[in-house]
């Protein structure tokens, strides 16, 4: 920023001679305080001529390291193939219990997986899911989990406490005749934002 300044000189002759030169002290004063606020050349960093660091950020490493403990897993239990045909087991994050198509009632026992983050009080993260897992039986074949919900809210963070506590549940879809206990993992992917 450039400022601009033009002086009048002028000789006092009359009795106005110590109001003129009050007047023309203040002006200086004025113009010097303005002089002085004007800011000069800015000291940046040139980003250009460091050579680049490949470091981790000193706050991330500050940071508590992120843990999860897993409470349960997610169980579907027995189910009961009622007939022929596609069926499908719906266990909600809230612990209800759904079924349709050639799948009987899902039993009691059928229970939510929780999942416990702990990490930095206060933080946000952001937690990843994947969309479907499939399970594969011990004497062969599948079964698909199509959809993995849980009851985060929209914008995770964690408590005073340094703790989120995530509880999943699933759409089971069974198609064709399967038979047999079906296993399978479900990633959990957690990061500070």
């Amino acid at each position: 920023m450039k400022a601009a300044l033009t002086l009048f000189s002028f000789l006092p002759n009359s009795d106005d001679d110590m109001l003129g030169r009050i007047s023309f002290a203040a002006l200086l004063i004025a113009l010097a305080a303005t002089g002085l606020a004007v800011p000069g050349r800015s000291a940046a960093q040139c980003r250009l001529c460091a050579a680049p660091t490949t470091a981790p950020d000193s706050k991330a490493e500050q940071a508590k390291p992120i843990r999860l403990e897993v409470r349960t897993a997610l169980d579907f239990d027995r189910l009961i193939l009622t007939g022929p045909g596609n069926g499908q087991a719906i266990l909600r994050p809230d612990g209800t219990r759904q079924s349709l198509g050639a799948i009987g009632g899902l039993s009691g026992r059928a229970i939510v997986a929780e999942v416990v983050v702990h990490g930095e009080p206060g933080r946000a993260v952001r937690v990843d899911l994947p969309r479907s897992i499939e399970l594969y039986g011990l004497i062969g074949g599948s079964v698909r989990i199509e959809a993995l919900v849980s009851d985060l809210p929209d914008f995770p963070a964690l408590d005073g406490a340094g703790e989120l506590r995530i509880r999943i549940g699933g759409e089971l879809l069974i198609t064709g005749d399967v038979d047999g206990d079906f296993r399978g993992d479900v990633p959990v992917i957690v990061d500070y934002l």
